[in-house]
């Protein structure tokens, strides 16, 4: 039987090892930078449809790492910048929390694609700003296309998972936080 201070204990070493290997307490914007060129490069050599998308942005947060582990009380944690006509403007933490069936850890990127000023002013306006009904997700697929369509295309905010490596299934952008930061 699972005490309940057992739960939160074991919680609590969820969260910490969500931030492992983030580069908490790193070389902060020269690090974040490196992270985000290496993820830009992948992204355009692995799934060429992303200059396409990368073109019609306004702005394009990239998430290099986010680390996620839970046992039935779990987190996430992760660093990246956003960049307008390729320039990084801002710093940003992604961080999420969740609770239920769940064990093991994983890590993955992801960028999100601004594509409405509208849509990019709310995200740099809101003081912790999440992810909304109105982003659409663009999957990629094993032979290195980008799944987007023409209703993902007219949306405001389109998102892209990859590289999830671990022993969780899935990713999930619902109920993360992201926060600008200052490295």
């Amino acid at each position: 039987m699972i005490s309940r201070r057992n739960l939160l204990a074991m919680g609590g070493a969820a969260c910490g090892l969500a931030a492992c290997g983030n580069g908490i307490g790193s070389n902060g914007g020269p690090q974040i930078d490196a992270r985000v060129d290496a993820t830009r490069d992948y992204l355009l050599n692995r799934y060429p449809g992303t200059q396409e998308l990368m073109g019609k942005a306004v702005g394009v947060l990239y998430m290099p790492l986010v680390t996620e582990a839970g046992f039935g009380i779990g987190g996430s944690y992760g660093r990246g910048a956003l960049r307008i006509n390729g320039a990084t403007v801002d710093y940003y933490a992604v961080t999420s929390a969740s609770f239920g069936f769940q064990i093991g850890a994983q890590q993955y990127a992801h960028a999100l694609f601004f594509m409405t000023p509208e849509a990019l002013s709310g995200f740099r306006r809101a003081d912790g700003w999440q992810i909304g009904a109105d982003a659409k997700y663009a999957l990629p697929d094993r032979g290195g296309s980008l799944g987007t369509d023409t209703t993902t295309s007219r949306a405001p905010v389109i998102a892209l998972v990859f590289g999830q490596a671990g022993l969780i299934a899935g990713a999930s952008l619902a109920g993360s936080k992201y926060t600008r930061i200052i490295p």
